[in-house]
């Protein structure tokens, strides 16, 4: 997929793909999502250079053509090693998950989100579902002691062996009860969604998280489990948030 996220700044108004009218709004943030060294990170090419535009030839294609951004409520699908605030501008998409526009530039990393806030802020996820978890499996501490080394190791008091052999454990857990119910199934996927995206730096950590909650996921059909899906995930985004403002 060509996506490509930015940070805050002046935006234009949603518009519509067939509409060529653009109406300027109030200011939003905006944020742009890299890796390493400014590079693309969700597909996409080039390397971003502080303060500088980037722009496309309209029309605009979403996951075609264009430069992709995300609003706040968006960042959860799109989060990766660096978070950048941006400003856009020219014709613009908006999209469920993602923005398209024809102009945008990045303008400032946020220092907030790093390998430490990312760990954390996984670990904040996942242990939202311990209770209930723990509600049908009262004796089984092994998820809660994975959360617990995986909060030590991103404070440095941990080793990598410490979270890879407590982490294999609680994936053994989560699997054995994928099934249990849509509700827990739908918060656990919620859960594990937000921390496989913020363990960036670390393929074998991501690995885990997908293995254990890829089955969560299927079970998550009902209304209820939607729901209940749909509600972690707005508690995911605040939490981001205060990651992001430094309130953490």
């Amino acid at each position: 997929m060509n996506m490509e996220s930015a940070g805050a700044g002046p935006s234009l108004a949603p518009r519509d793909a067939t509409n060529s009218d653009v109406t300027t709004t109030a200011a939003e943030t905006l944020y742009k999502v890299l890796g390493d060294n400014q590079k693309s990170f969700h597909g996409g090419s080039g390397k971003w250079a502080k303060g500088r535009w980037r722009s496309v030839k309209p029309p605009l294609g979403a996951c075609a053509h264009g430069l992709h951004l995300c609003r706040e409520g968006d960042l959860l699908t799109w989060l990766g090693p660096t978070i950048w605030l941006a400003e856009a501008g020219g014709e613009r998409i908006d999209q469920s998950d993602k923005i398209v526009v024809e102009r945008a530039r990045i303008v400032e990393k946020l220092a907030t989100w790093n390998e430490r806030t990312a760990r954390l802020f996984a670990c904040d996820c996942a242990e939202r579902t311990l209770p209930l978890f723990e509600k049908h499996n009262s004796n089984d501490k092994r998820p809660r002691r994975a959360i617990e080394t995986a909060r030590r190791f991103a404070d440095g008091q941990a080793s990598r062996e410490e979270l890879a052999a407590v982490w294999d454990a609680a994936r053994s857990a989560a699997v054995w009860d994928a099934a249990r119910s849509a509700a827990w199934s739908a918060a656990r996927s919620a859960a594990w969604d937000a921390a496989r995206s913020a363990a960036v730096w670390d393929a074998a950590w991501a690995a885990v998280w997908a293995a254990a909650w890829d089955a969560a996921r299927s079970a998550a059909r009902s209304a209820a489990g939607d729901a209940a899906g749909d509600a972690e995930r707005q508690w995911q985004t605040a939490r981001l948030m205060a990651y992001l403002r430094g309130e953490a």
